[in-house]
């Protein structure tokens, strides 16, 4: 084993860089940064936690040569107004050995290319015992002692990056297999969520398979596109000529979605706390969960999303940190997303209004009025004009009176507070539950069957075609108004 030493410059500095602030999960997904970098397909993260424990990245991408390895084991090997290629999620040149210190006090990493493999180690004990920036240079001896050495081997190029002397990774626990399971959930999760675009082959980026203990991981989308709705078509800000693209989505209504769609938004709690921006570096994600201080988290705005994606070239106007895990946007791109956010937590606001159910137009005949008091109150009245309250006062007049007793007694009985409840626990209110097609042909059918002729049915038809909640199923009036049509006789 040789010693590469760098000119001196104090090794405390190598310390106090552990203390920035990466979490167990967020500097797992720095190294897996440099995998996508380095073209990989798959990244395989192993987390061996007793005995010599270890935690190893190994990818299958373009590897490194002597040169390489040199600029990427050299703290701050970048300049973050560097020109780099479009697939680099990096910035400082610091996240391979920033996020790998702030876990573990050796750091090896050993690169494939061909029939070539160079391994470097960066050891803070020899490092605090030389008094100078000694770098590791390691040999086919020392090869053998490391933990997946066998795995690289057997690809063709690709770098290995493996984590020992974990003194930080249960550093003040005390129930030690309990705090280890929540960690690699916790790793688990963040890796679906941060490169779920990668996860899914979304196009214009290379997929990436990764592998955490041999169990492939999924994309965690958080933005249910294939059921949520696109609040407004994508709008591009073009700032110093290039493009960021903001697309904003609004999730379905919890009701509306599977136990394993919830967990994939973060459970109840989750969705709440996640509404906001996803702001995505070639489409890794960086932040979210925020409005920048443009909006307050509410419960109506709930259900929104923005998808905003930024260039790696603008990382300045952004103020990204080393970890990757804060930004602030710009003044005038700030401006935009003002507009966006009105638009969107109006619309958030109206799908948890109408329950998750397709939001109708301005001439569809509600079952439910809101009307405003002159005090300012909020009152929620039932529909007096509504057709089902017109049938019943048609068919029996005499009980107008007593019918509109009992709906002033409904409206003054609505368990607001309960319902309060339930609501913001996103619990299933199953009285909201759509009403089959079936049953709504049968319905109709026995609302018809009253009406003396075929013309007087087909005009009931087509005033219910624009009130809720017949409205809902189209299918359904159309195939009774069929029927009718028949019933005529020319």
């Amino acid at each position: 084993m040789q010693v590469r030493e760098t000119p001196p410059f104090a090794p405390v500095l190598m310390e106090s860089t552990r203390a920035i602030g990466y979490s167990l999960e967020a500097a797992i997904a720095d190294i897996i940064d440099n995998s996508i970098a380095a073209k990989a397909g798959k990244a395989q993260l192993s987390f061996f936690p007793v005995g010599d424990a270890y935690v190893s990245i190994l990818d299958n991408g373009t590897g490194m040569d002597d040169a390489q390895m040199n600029i990427a084991m050299q703290y701050g090997s970048k300049s973050p107004t560097e020109t780099r290629d479009s697939s680099d999620l990096g910035r400082y040149g610091l996240g391979l050995k920033t996020a790998s210190l702030s876990q573990c006090r050796v750091l090896t990493v050993i690169s494939k290319q061909g029939d070539q493999v160079i391994g470097r180690r960066w050891d803070l004990d020899y490092v605090i015992k030389t008094g100078a920036w000694s770098l590791l240079i390691l040999d086919k001896e020392d090869f053998a002692s490391v933990p997946h050495i066998s795995d690289l081997y057997e690809q063709d190029s690709g770098t290995l990056v493996v984590w020992q002397n974990l003194d930080r990774l249960l550093m003040g626990e005390v129930d030690y297999e309990k705090s280890l399971g929540r960690k690699m959930d916790e790793v688990r999760q963040h890796l679906e969520l941060v490169f779920h675009r990668y996860l899914s082959g979304e196009s214009g980026i290379k997929k990436l398979e990764i592998l955490f203990n041999g169990v492939k991981l999924k994309a965690a989308d958080p933005f249910l596109i294939k059921k949520s709705t696109q609040a407004m078509d994508t709008e591009t800000l073009v700032i110093r000529g290039k493009r960021i693209l903001v697309t904003p989505y609004i999730l379905p209504h919890i009701s509306k979605m599977t136990e394993e769609e919830k967990n994939q938004l973060g459970g109840k709690d989750g969705i709440r706390k996640r509404q906001g921006f996803y702001v995505y570096r070639n489409k890794r994600l960086l932040i979210w969960g925020t409005w920048f201080r443009m909006m307050r988290q509410g419960d109506l705005s709930k259900l929104a999303r923005v998808m905003v994606d930024i260039p790696n070239d603008l990382d300045d106007l952004w103020t990204l940190d080393i970890k990757k895990s804060h930004a602030i946007p710009p003044a005038e791109v700030r401006n935009s997303l003002q507009t966006v956010i009105d638009r969107i937590a109006d619309k958030s606001k109206r799908t948890w209004t109408f329950r998750g159910k397709k939001e109708t137009s301005d001439s569809v005949e509600h079952m439910w009025t809101r009307l405003k008091t002159p005090e300012n109150g909020i009152v929620y009245e039932i529909n007096r004009d509504h057709v089902l309250v017109d049938q019943i006062v048609a068919e029996a007049p005499e009980i107008r009176g007593k019918l509109e007793t009992l709906l002033k007694y409904i409206e003054r009985g609505i368990p607001l507070n309960q319902l309060y409840i339930d609501l913001n626990n996103d619990e299933k209110i199953e009285n909201d539950a759509d009403m089959g097609e079936q049953e709504m042909f049968k319905t109709l059918e026995q609302m018809l069957s009253v009406l003396p002729s075929s013309i007087m049915r087909r005009e009931m038809l087509e005033k219910i075609e624009h009130t809720d909640p017949f409205c809902g199923y189209p299918d359904v009036i159309r195939a009774l108004k069929a029927k009718e049509d028949g019933n005529v006789k020319p």
